[in-house]
């Protein structure tokens, strides 16, 4: 079940190669794994702050508009009510924590499973390194477009370079982390995930 992926230059020409072993591999589990560490990825992105007054929120109100029989109306104790005009809001959002517990081992095999999908679908790229000349936008389409870098890319890198996070930063469809940060909603995104071998080396680390 071991996959050999050819490393790469930035000028698109084969200098090695890179066996992944069994062990970061897996196909067979973790599609709820997957979906789970999705979902708690957005919750924990999510504000949380909406809010709505309560009748007991709203100004005004303290008075019975009206008596309570003889006008032929429906029996109301206050203006403020969730039926009326200016009242309350009845079931409304209040502020609230969005976030939920992902297990580690949970969040370790939706980053193998989504990896894996990726791997078993060629559509990852790896480089000796990942090191722009200049902090200039075209340097770094240049060097996607060599190594057949396209649709959504995510650049996973050991460490940030200033030229690198400079020269991919305008592009929309490029996103550059470091390996041990990325998480499974970013996999997800990806078309393709570009690894340098240093950083396919601790990703790997990370979910062996």
């Amino acid at each position: 079940m071991s996959k050999t992926i050819d490393i790469l230059n930035l000028k698109g020409e084969k200098v090695g190669d890179y066996e992944i072993a069994d062990a970061a591999l897996e196909l067979e589990k973790g599609t709820q794994a997957v979906h789970d560490a999705v979902v708690g990825f957005l919750n924990e992105c999510r504000a949380g702050t909406a809010s709505t007054k309560t009748r007991g929120e709203v100004s005004g109100g303290g008075k019975k508009p009206r008596r309570q029989k003889g006008l032929g109306g429906s029996r109301a104790g206050s203006s403020r009510n969730s039926v009326w005009r200016h009242g309350g809001v009845a079931f409304g959002p209040k502020p609230r924590d969005y976030s939920q517990k992902i297990n580690a081992k949970v969040k370790k095999l939706a980053l193998k499973r989504s990896f894996s999908d990726l791997v078993e679908s060629s559509n990852i790229i790896v480089v000796d390194d990942f090191v722009l000349e200049t902090p200039k936008t075209k340097g770094a389409v240049a060097a996607l477009k060599a190594v057949k870098a396209d649709g959504k890319v995510l650049c996973l890198v050991p460490e940030y370079t200033d030229n690198a996070l400079l020269a991919t930063s305008n592009i929309p469809t490029v996103f550059l982390t470091k390996a041990s940060r990325t998480n499974t909603y970013q996999i997800v995104w990806a078309d393709k995930i570009l690894f340098t071998k240093a950083a396919l080396d601790e990703f790997i680390k990370r979910i062996s």
